[in-house]
C-alpha cells in the first residue's frame, strides 16, 4: 500500500537582493554609490519532481548540499507550502491539515530539539503524552519499549541541557515515536556522532522498521546510514530526482567495476594466477597469496570469475566485494556515470 505520494512537486523561494546603483561624480572622475534598489530572484529548490514511498519502506534520501532535500522532507512534514504540484502523507495532505497530520507522523531534524531544555528527560516525554492525547496504559507500554530499545534509562531523569548529542540524538528519536506514528522523517539524524552511538541508532531505526512497521524517509551524508538502514534509494540533485529505486539495483545499474579477492594455498598459485587472468579481469593486485581481481560486471558476473578460478587453484578463501556507493553516489553528483 503506497504511504505517499509526490506529484510534480516544485518549490520556488522569493529572494530577496540589495544591489547598489552608482552614479558618475560632477566632474566626471569618480563614481559614488548613492542609493540601494531591492530586486528579488526566483530559485527554484525542488523542480517538478515526483515518486512514491510504500507502507513499510524504508527510504535513503541522497544529495549534495543545496540539492533539495530538506526542503522536500519539510513539504512532506508540513512545515513548507509547495509552489506547485502535491504531496499526500498517510492520506493528508500535509500543510492543508497540519494538526492531523502532525499527529501522525515522527520528525527528527538533527540540528533542532522538540524537547524541553530544561526540564528531566521524563517531563518531556510526560508533556508529549498530553500533546499528543496518548492513552496512559499506551504510553506507558511504548515508553518502556523505547528505553529499553534506546538505552535511555540511565539518562530519565537529567535535565535535557545536561545530555551529550548522542544522548540527546537517542531521546528526541523516543520523543518522535511516542505516539507511534506510521510514518517516520529523518534529517541527519546522525550527524556529529560518534560511531558507537551511530551504530546505536542504526539498530534501533531497523528494528522499529521490523516491529511496527515504520515506514521511514532518511536524509543524510552518512552512506552507512543508507547502506545498513535502507532498502530503496532515492537520489536529487538540483532540486530533480536522478534515481529512484533499490539500494541492490543503484548498485547494478551505476557501479561498474567489482573487485574478487582470493587466498590461495601457496604463494606460487598465486604467481599463476596473476600471469592467467581469466578473460574480463581488467585490473590484478596481489598481496602473498591473496589475489584480488577488478572486473566490470556488465561485462561478467562474479560467479563465472569465481568459478574459473576455483576449477583451477586451490583455494582457502574468497570474498566478493560490493562496490563502493560512496564512490558511486559521487561519479553520479558529478555526471560521470551514465
Amino acid at each position: 500500500m503506497i504511504l505517499i505520494i509526490v506529484n510534480e512537486l516544485t518549490k520556488v523561494y522569493q529572494v530577496r537582493n540589495r544591489k547598489k546603483t552608482q552614479k558618475e561624480g560632477l566632474l566626471g572622475t569618480f563614481k559614488r554609490t548613492v542609493g540601494k534598489r531591492r530586486r528579488h530572484q526566483q530559485i527554484t529548490a525542488v523542480n517538478n519532481i515526483s515518486f512514491s514511498i510504500d507502507r513499510g519502506e524504508t527510504v535513503g534520501f541522497l544529495g549534495p548540499n543545496g540539492a533539495g532535500k530538506s526542503t522536500v522532507v519539510k513539504m512532506l512534514s508540513g512545515i513548507l507550502v509547495p509552489t506547485a504540484g502535491s504531496v499526500e502523507v498517510n492520506g493528508f495532505i500535509p500543510h492543508q491539515e497540519r494538526m492531523n497530520h502532525a499527529m501522525n507522523i515522527g520528525v527528527v531534524f538533527g540540528q533542532r530539539s522538540t524537547l524541553w531544555w530544561d526540564l528531566p528527560l521524563s517531563d518531556s516525554f510526560d508533556l508529549l503524552k498530553i500533546i499528543y492525547e496518548i492513552n496512559p496504559a499506551d504510553f506507558d507500554e511504548t515508553l518502556s519499549w523505547l528505553i529499553e530499545l534506546l538505552e535511555l534509562g540511565p539518562i530519565m531523569d537529567q535535565p535535557v541541557r545536561q545530555l551529550s548529542l548522542g544522548q540527546r540524538m537517542r531521546a528526541e528519536l523516543a520523543a518522535a515515536l511516542l505516539h507511534r506514528p506510521p510514518v517516520l522523517f529523518l534529517d541527519e539524524p546522525t550527524i556529529g556522532l560518534d560511531i558507537a552511538v551511530k551504530q546505536r541508532i542504526r539498530a534501533a531505526l531497523k528494528e522499529l522498521n521490523r516491529q511496527w512497521g515504520v515506514t521511514i524517509l532518511l536524509t543524510t551524508h552518512d552512506l552507512r546510514d543508507i547502506e545498513e538502514i535502507c532498502q530503496k534509494l532515492i537520489v536529487i540533485d538540483k532540486g530533480q530526482i536522478m534515481y529512484d529505486g533499490s539500494l541492490s539495483h543503484f548498485r547494478e545499474q551505476f557501479s561498474g567495476n567489482r573487485v574478487i579477492r582470493v587466498a590461495l594455498t601457496d604463494l606460487n598459485m598465486a604467481n599463476q594466477l596473476v600471469q592467467n587472468l581469466p578473460p574480463h579481469v581488467i585490473h590484478v593486485e596481489q598481496d602473498g597469496p591473496w589475489v584480488s581481481l577488478h572486473f566490470n560486471q556488465m561485462e561478467t558476473s562474479a560467479a563465472d570469475i569465481a568459478s574459473r578460478v576455483m576449477n583451477q587453484f586451490a583455494v582457502m578463501d574468497l570474498v566478493i566485494e560490493e562496490p563502493s556507493i560512496e564512490k558511486t553516489v559521487a561519479e553520479l553528483y558529478q555526471g560521470e556515470v551514465k
